[in-house]
C-alpha cells in the first residue's frame, strides 16, 4: 500500500491538480458571501488563516442561505436541514456555525403552537386554502378584494384592522381565512387560525392541568390570529371575560392584526355575547368586548350560494 504522504507529494506536484485545486479555490474565495464577511472582518483576517480555513470556506459555500435555495423546509438542501451556515472567526481559524433558518423558526413556532392547542381542529381543505381557489361572486367580491389588500399591506409591528367576515352558512368564510393564512405564510409571516368554539372548549378542559395559561398566552402573542365560527359556541361570562376578553385586550394593545368569522352580524354577535347559558343578561359587558372587536376589525358581508350543501 502507497504511503498517504507519499501521494500527496505526487498530487502536489500534478500540474492539472494544481489547476483544479486553484479554480476551486478561486471560485470558493469569490463568494459574494464569504466577501461581505472578509470586508467585515477586514484587519482580522490574514492570507495564512485562509489557506487554513479554506475546508471551511468550502463548506460553507455549497450551502443555502437565508433560505435562498430552499423552496420548502421539507426541501433544504443543506447539511443539517433547516439550519442555515455562518462564518465565525475561531481564534486562527475560520469556522462554519449553524442557526436555524428563516422556514425553520417559522415551523417552530407552528409546532409550539400545536403543542400548546392540541384538541383544536381546522379542516385540512381550509388550510390548504388560498386565493387563486376562491370562486369570486358579487355577494363576496368586497370581502376577496379587503382579504387580498390585508395581506399585501401587512407589515410586522405595524397597527393594522383585521377583517370581521359575517354572513350565512356556507358563504366561504372559514375558507377566506384559510387563504389569507396562506398568503401570510408565502411571505413568512406565521398566523394561528382557530376554530372558536373548539378554543373554549379546550379552555374549559384545561382547568384542571393548569395549562390555560400557556395557552391563552400563545393565542394572545400569534402575530396574526384568527378566530373562526365566533358566536357558534355556548356563551358563559367565563368565557367572555376571562377568555375572549385578555385575548382582545392584549392584540388591542399591542396592535396585533386580529381576524373573524361569524354567522353574526356585530349586533347578533353582541346579543349572543350579553346572554349567557344560565339565562343572565348582561349587555354591558358584552358591549366592551364589541368595542374591542370594532377597533380590532372591519365589518364585511360575505354573500353567495351555501357550498355545504
Amino acid at each position: 500500500m502507497q504511503n498517504i504522504n507519499e501521494t500527496l507529494r505526487k498530487l502536489a506536484n500534478n500540474p492539472d491538480f494544481n489547476k483544479r485545486y486553484e479554480a476551486q479555490k478561486n471560485e470558493v474565495l469569490s463568494d459574494p458571501w464569504i466577501q461581505d464577511f472578509f470586508k467585515r472582518n477586514e484587519g482580522e483576517i490574514s492570507r495564512e488563516m485562509i489557506d487554513k480555513s479554506l475546508m471551511k470556506l468550502h463548506e460553507f459555500s455549497t450551502q443555502s442561505k437565508a433560505c435562498r435555495d430552499c423552496k420548502s423546509l421539507d426541501s433544504c438542501t443543506n447539511m443539517i436541514p433547516g439550519y442555515e451556515p455562518i462564518l465565525v472567526l475561531s481564534g486562527s481559524y475560520i469556522d462554519v456555525s449553524y442557526d436555524r433558518c428563516p422556514k425553520k423558526v417559522m415551523y417552530d413556532e407552528s409546532q409550539k403552537n400545536e403543542r400548546l392547542i392540541e384538541s383544536m381542529f381546522v379542516p385540512k381543505e381550509i388550510l390548504k386554502a388560498s386565493f387563486a381557489d376562491i370562486e369570486i361572486e358579487k355577494g363576496r367580491f368586497k370581502a376577496i378584494k379587503m382579504a387580498k389588500e390585508f395581506v399585501e399591506l401587512y407589515k410586522p409591528g405595524e397597527r393594522q384592522k383585521g377583517l370581521y367576515l359575517h354572513g350565512p352558512f356556507g358563504t366561504g368564510k372559514s375558507f377566506l381565512l384559510g387563504a389569507i393564512a396562506g398568503e401570510l405564510a408565502k411571505k413568512h409571516v406565521g398566523s394561528l387560525l382557530i376554530y372558536a368554539p373548539e378554543l373554549f372548549r379546550e379552555m374549559k378542559n384545561s382547568i384542571g392541568d393548569h395549562s390555560v395559561g400557556d395557552k391563552l398566552d400563545a393565542i394572545k402573542k400569534a402575530p396574526v390570529l384568527m378566530l373562526d365560527d365566533i358566536g357558534a359556541e355556548t356563551m358563559s361570562g367565563w368565557i367572555r371575560d376571562d377568555i375572549l376578553g385578555p385575548i382582545l385586550q392584549f392584540r388591542m394593545m399591542e396592535n396585533l392584526p386580529t381576524l373573524f368569522s361569524s354567522n353574526f352580524d356585530l349586533d347578533g354577535l353582541e346579543h349572543h355575547l350579553a346572554h349567557s347559558q344560565r339565562g343572565g343578561e348582561e349587555q354591558l359587558k358584552a358591549a366592551r368586548i364589541l368595542e374591542r372587536i370594532k377597533y380590532l376589525a372591519e365589518p364585511v358581508k360575505v354573500e353567495g350560494k351555501n357550498r355545504r350543501v
